[in-house]
């Protein structure tokens, strides 16, 4: 018995079409994400998460207690002991790999706290003007007029030597950077024509300065913090290498380094934490190069 080919062809499924905006949707979230694959923020964002993990995990991937002695004195680079052992016979790369839980929290925590405050007055400063705006930017002035890595080894000494200490001497350094960022953006932005239509609609200053003038001002400032986290890191370094920071038996990266620079036959003891900040600094130098390229209006349409 014939079948008719059309009856046949009604009874099999056919597939549904698939929504023009599902389509869409997906072009539209590939192309958002696609511009944050850059060579440079792949790079920087592995290495960053690769610190970050070891900053977790550093008691389980460390071979040995970074306190205790693992070994004989002053012994180069080996099997055992990959970056050597110091003068104390301690493992260098434990202490390196200890070392991130120092340096790399405490350099977050002092950009975040920058970021507040200076964004805090920065904002206020530029939103309301008159006097607030004068004594925001002739303090901010005057912290600025000194060299930062000086004014911070004044405070930090002035304070006595220890890692918070120099976290209170970044942060009294660094809020005049964003407190001048921010206050510049908002100067710009609250001229805008949205600014105006809510001040004209009646919108409390308050309301229109979180709703409508801060929100367009985070761009930048997520760009500088990623670009200052390697200097402050050097800056914190760099007081524990002077001893303002970090004491010893500290693990920190800037203390070793000073203990390897007593001899120069030494080599070993100063390259390990050398290398580890170098690689942390490069990396989120990287990372906020590219979130500029990207994020940045003017540097994306050259």
């Amino acid at each position: 018995m014939l079948t008719d080919s059309s009856a046949v062809e009604e009874q099999q499924p056919t597939a549904a079409p698939r929504k023009q905006s599902d389509v869409g949707e997906a072009g539209a979230g590939a192309s958002r994400i696609r511009p944050f694959l850059r060579p440079q923020i792949v790079f920087g964002t592995v290495v960053v998460l690769i610190w970050v993990l070891d900053m977790l995990f550093a008691g389980l991937i460390a071979p040995h207690d970074p306190l205790a002695v693992s070994g004989p004195r002053i012994q180069p680079p080996s099997a055992d002991h990959l970056f050597g052992t110091d003068a104390l016979g301690r493992d260098v790369f434990s202490r390196v790999l200890y070392g991130a839980r120092q340096s790399l929290p405490l350099a977050v925590i002092t950009i975040v706290i920058s970021v507040l405050v200076g964004s805090l007055l920065g904002a206020l400063a530029g939103f309301f003007g008159g006097i607030l705006d004068a004594l925001v930017m002739r303090l901010a002035d005057i912290v600025m007029a000194f060299p930062s890595m000086l004014l911070a080894m004044a405070v930090t000494a002035a304070l006595g030597p220890g890692l918070w200490h120099a976290f209170i001497a970044i942060v009294a350094v660094w809020w005049p950077v964003y407190a001048r960022l921010v206050r510049g953006q908002v100067l710009s932005i609250k001229e805008r024509e949205h600014v105006t239509a809510a001040t004209a609609i009646g919108m409390s200053r308050w309301k229109t300065l979180l709703k409508h003038v801060a929100p367009h001002s985070l761009t930048p400032i997520i760009v500088s913090a990623t670009l200052d986290l390697g200097t402050v890191i050097i800056m914190i370094a760099s007081l524990s290498f002077l001893g303002l920071g970090a004491l010893p038996p500290s693990p920190e990266w800037g203390a070793m380094i000073t203990e390897g620079t007593a001899n120069f036959y030494q080599w070993w003891i100063a390259v390990g934490p050398g290398l580890a900040m170098v690689s942390v600094v490069l990396a989120v130098n990287f990372l906020g190069d590219g979130l500029r390229d990207v994020l940045d209006v003017k540097t994306r349409n050259r």
